[in-house]
């Protein structure tokens, strides 16, 4: 594959996800967006819960299904290794584009919140979207999102591994990220049936996902190092109370791309 054109695939690949991205934002705040998890086609609730947990459950196999490492070696003998983890991305951005597309909203109101607790709770899930970008830069985003991949493939050069540290978040929790996007979903001054679909099964696959693939993994690619990890720090929630002996502060485990 052209070295120019790989660069060009990954930099459009990494264009479309952050468009994605800030839509996603708008897409449960339920603002500035035409279609968002309040406002769509309005259709019988039945209906509406059937389409919706399909798009949800596509989200969900195509996500976890090709960032497995079984997955991963049979792909890369079709497309170019360079290119995985961008077309990876390329195609998760998509399937959230029609998810954004056919969502059907279930407008009945669980909770309004006004006043002072409007504030804090918007202030509150823009913490957790800030929290899901740092925690991509704390483990390497540009490696995350592809842009590393098919810099290297341009220059001609071998990408070596970077060692995956422990640091602030992480210290912290295992899942930092996972923990941004709980935050973001969750705290809204208004709470729809639709949004409280959406933030329930969103959190039972990421716990789901993150439990019993994505460690699973971990574990098998670094064995007692992430096992130690394990131990020392919680994997979503954190403990601030634990007082923990001795939390890894430097490399405990190899390159690491944290996707349930």
């Amino acid at each position: 594959m052209s070295r120019l054109l790989a660069l060009m695939y990954g930099a459009a690949a990494y264009a479309v996800f952050l468009a994605t991205f800030l839509y996603a934002i708008a897409f449960v705040a339920g603002v500035g967006v035409p279609r968002h998890v309040d406002n769509g086609p309005l259709v019988a609730w039945p209906v509406a819960l059937a389409i919706d947990l399909a798009l949800l459950s596509l989200f969900a196999m195509q996500h976890s299904g090709m960032a497995r490492p079984a997955f991963k070696r049979w792909w890369t003998r079709i497309v170019p290794p360079a290119i995985e983890r961008s077309t990876y991305v390329l195609v998760s951005s998509l399937v959230l584009v029609l998810l954004y597309w056919q969502w059907r909203p279930l407008p009945t109101v669980v909770w309004d919140v006004h006043g002072p607790g409007y504030w804090a709770l918007i202030a509150i899930s823009a913490l957790g979207w800030l929290l899901v970008l740092a925690s991509t830069f704390l483990i390497n985003h540009f490696d995350l999102f592809g842009l590393r991949q098919v810099w290297a493939y341009a220059r001609e050069c071998t990408l070596a591994d970077q060692p995956f540290v422990a640091r602030a978040f992480y210290r912290m929790v295992r899942h930092p990220l996972m923990l941004g996007f709980l935050i973001a979903f969750w705290a809204t001054p208004h709470m729809t049936v639709g949004h409280l679909l959406f933030a329930a099964v969103t959190t039972a696959y990421i716990l789901v996902a993150v439990k019993f693939l994505e460690e699973r993994d971990l574990l098998a690619q670094h064995g007692d190092a992430y096992r130690a990890y394990q131990r020392e720090v919680p994997m979503i929630v954190p403990r601030p109370w634990h007082r923990r002996r001795g939390a890894p502060a430097g490399p405990v485990i190899g390159q690491r791309r944290p996707t349930a």
